[in-house]
């Protein structure tokens, strides 16, 4: 069975300037594949090249059998796609709206299974003027759901969410992966990575950097936690740090050192006493387990919410 989606060497020039680097990418059905990177890395490019919006420079796009942009027709009545914000029209009801998006395919599920699948089943009725802001994004999913796709895109699907909703989202997007969907997805939010994504794929300046496992990447890279200390006073040398016992990576962000390791209560020791032969002072101590930002401050030099 082929894979639902498979990108090699995908690239992106506008002019001289490469957005996207050679890019490899595949989703397997039934698994969710994030796409990770700081603002301007090259993720809506992307994505933008799998849907058949614009065409690759060079490399190719192969959604199930079909080839992009050359068997677009075929590929847009089985992928679904909902981006961060969904313009909806705000004067039909909620079933309206599926309504109107369900009459763009030849098949698919009907109204009230669609808002069934995402909790709306309450809300029918309702105009989307006056659904919440977690309503709506549930309602975006359900359009993109509307021509029973085999591959759902997700951009930034819960960004500007309340925990609450963001959480109701995730388990429709779960439930969805289990019915055997093949999911891409892109995210801000280390929390969702991780719960979410099979596979990882980090991308900086259009290049994929890293790619596995969230686990298996901050396991290779940081290590189970992380230990945070404030330098109020005086300097604790990085390279000092770096080569404690313990320590698998050290950086100093501004004033504050940042260790990820495997054995977070022995390293604070070791922290503290390198600090105490430095004259140093410590002030605020944070304790806690490593993520998918640790990974990309290792391997990037820099935050995911750093600008490009």
């Amino acid at each position: 069975m082929p894979s639902a989606l498979r990108a090699r060497a995908l690239t992106k020039r506008y002019g001289e300037r490469l957005v996207v680097d050679h890019l490899d990418l595949e989703v397997e059905r039934g698994t969710t594949v994030g796409l990770l990177g700081p603002n301007g890395a090259g993720k809506t490019t992307t994505l933008e090249m799998i849907q058949g919006l614009i065409p690759p420079t060079s490399g190719e796009v192969h959604v199930f059998e079909h080839e992009q942009p050359r068997d677009r027709a075929r590929i847009v009545a089985r992928i679904g796609v909902a981006l961060q914000e969904t313009s909806l029209p705000e004067k039909l009801t909620a079933r309206e709206t599926v309504e109107f998006f369900r009459s763009f395919y030849a098949r698919g599920p009907d109204e009230d299974t669609l808002l069934a699948e995402v909790d709306l089943e309450a809300r029918a009725d309702t105009l989307v003027q006056a659904l919440s802001g977690g309503e709506r994004q549930r309602l975006a999913l359900a359009c993109a759901l509307a021509g029973d796709p085999e591959l759902l895109i997700l951009d930034e699907p819960t960004t500007g969410l309340d925990p609450e909703a963001r959480h109701r989202l995730w388990d429709r997007i779960e439930g969805l992966a289990r019915k055997g969907l093949a999911i891409l997805l892109t995210t801000h939010f280390m929390e969702e990575a991780e719960r979410l994504c099979d596979r990882i794929i980090l991308i900086d300046h259009g290049k994929a950097i890293v790619q596995g496992t969230p686990r298996a990447l901050v396991a290779a890279h940081v290590g189970s936690h992380v230990v945070e200390v404030e330098v109020v006073s005086g300097e604790v040398p990085v390279d000092e740090a770096r080569a404690l016992a313990g320590v698998r990576v050290a950086r100093l962000l501004g004033r504050t050192l940042r260790l990820g390791t495997d054995a977070p209560e022995d390293v604070l020791g070791r922290v503290r006493a390198l600090a105490a032969q430095h004259d140093a002072t410590l002030g605020r101590v944070a304790l806690g387990r490593a993520t998918l930002e640790d990974v990309f401050l290792v391997v990037a030099g820099r935050k995911l919410s750093d600008e490009a």
